[in-house]
Formats: C-alpha cells, structure tokens, sequence
C-alpha cells in the first residue's frame, strides 16, 4: 500500500510513515500532513526501502512489529546501506514486554514512541529528531 498525503506548511519535507495497521498509518499521516509535512506510507519495510531507494525522505517513522520486513530489520538494513539514514527515524512500538524489541531499543538509542502516544508526542518527536538532524529544515530558505 502505498499513499501521499500533503500539508500546506512544510511541503519540502518529506516524511515516510511504515506501519502495516492502515488506521494507524492513515492517523499518524493525517496528524502530520496537518504539520505541514508531505507524507507517504509504507505497509512494511520491504516497501519502505524500495521507497526510501526512490526518493529522499527528511524523517522516517517506523513500526517495530511488521509482515515481511520488521522495523528491526529495515533498521539493520539502513544501517548497511543508509547510515546517514538513522539519525532519522522514529520507532513506534506497541510491543513492550518483548525482550527483543526492547533490547534493540536500549542497543541502538533510537527515539521511540509506545503505543498508545498522544497528537502532541508525536508532534513534539517529530520536530525533535528533524531539528537534530537537519537544522536547515527550520529556518526559512532564501
């Protein structure tokens, strides 16, 4: 499944959304279109590195539990051929109590997200990891 879903605001930032639950897909990109972010979804990380191969994404956000290729695994996989990549994704995560998962999050210092979040932790990490990782995107451009 893939969609684009476009804001008014931030147009030049591109975000990629991975999560295999379409309601929640649908969500998080409707919360993030309203920021302003154009914005495309991936129902799993296989989908999700062809995209990121296609085009260049400012943010990525990805569910940890996922068919076919799991947030883990993109993450291993950006890790070999994106490095660059990394400082900025987003895991969201609905699978505390697994000692895989959770080891992979104390591993990697990954920003997180446990579901259920709310609109404004989801906004606020948003705007954290972008500005972290590329200042440029807040300032105007001449």
């Amino acid at each position: 499944m893939s969609k684009i879903v476009g804001g008014p605001l931030n147009q030049s930032t591109h975000v990629l959304v991975v999560e295999d639950d379409l309601p929640i897909a649908q969500m998080m990109a409707s919360i993030l279109a309203d920021e302003g972010y154009q914005v495309e979804i991936a129902c799993n990380g296989r989908l999700a590195l062809e995209k990121i191969q296609a085009h260049d994404y400012d943010l990525i956000l990805t569910d940890l539990r996922m068919p076919e290729l799991d947030g883990v695994g993109l993450y291993r996989e950006l890790e070999w051929r994106q490095p660059d990549l990394l400082r900025r994704l987003i895991v969201i995560t609905g699978t505390s109590g697994h000692p895989e998962y959770e080891d992979f999050l104390a591993e990697t210092h990954v920003p997180f997200l446990e579901k259920p979040f709310s609109l404004t932790a989801l906004q606020a990490l948003t705007r954290q990891v972008l500005s972290a990782s590329q200042p440029a995107l807040q300032s105007p451009r001449s």
